[in-house]
């Protein structure tokens, strides 16, 4: 059973995003908490993605990969530019944060938090595919959030 646990004070899981945290808006990512890192954990990585962008970019949107989350670190802070870990590059074509810009609807906002056995050796290049690969075999946990945000 998963101990790992991610929620965010802006928002609750399966609510609405606050516009602030949106592209045309202030764009910075939202608060999150972290609990329940299992004690074996060498890093963490968050992906936040978007599935529902297949159907109007054809493929799922890819909104913040970060890697090498030491893994005591119980939160992440909103407008969060990290120094003890790695970013990379999202699907506007721009290191770090890139908040919900839904086209056409509104769209279910998915924050993948991963536990690994590991630490990464990536470069500012890697997306979330790259970031995928590289984990595989190392998940000890993982944890989800989801949120929603319209245009």
């Amino acid at each position: 059973m998963s101990s790992l646990s991610l929620t965010s004070p802006a928002f609750d899981d399966g609510d609405r995003i606050p516009e602030k945290y949106g592209y045309q808006h202030d764009d910075v990512n939202p608060p999150l908490l972290i609990d329940g890192v299992p004690d074996d954990a060498e890093s963490l990585a968050l992906v936040i993605d978007d599935p529902d962008a297949v159907e109007p970019a054809g493929k799922v949107w890819d909104h913040w990969v970060v890697w090498n989350v030491p893994p005591e670190r119980t939160e992440i802070p909103e407008d969060w530019s990290p120094d003890d870990a790695d970013e990379g590059t999202n699907d506007y074509g721009e290191p770090g944060y890139g908040g919900p810009n839904p086209p056409d609807r509104e769209h279910t906002y998915v924050f993948t938090l991963y536990a690994l056995d590991t630490t990464l050796d990536l470069g500012a290049d890697t997306d979330a595919d790259a970031l995928e690969s590289a984990i595989e075999g190392h998940v000890i946990d993982e944890a989800t959030l989801e949120g929603t945000y319209a245009p």
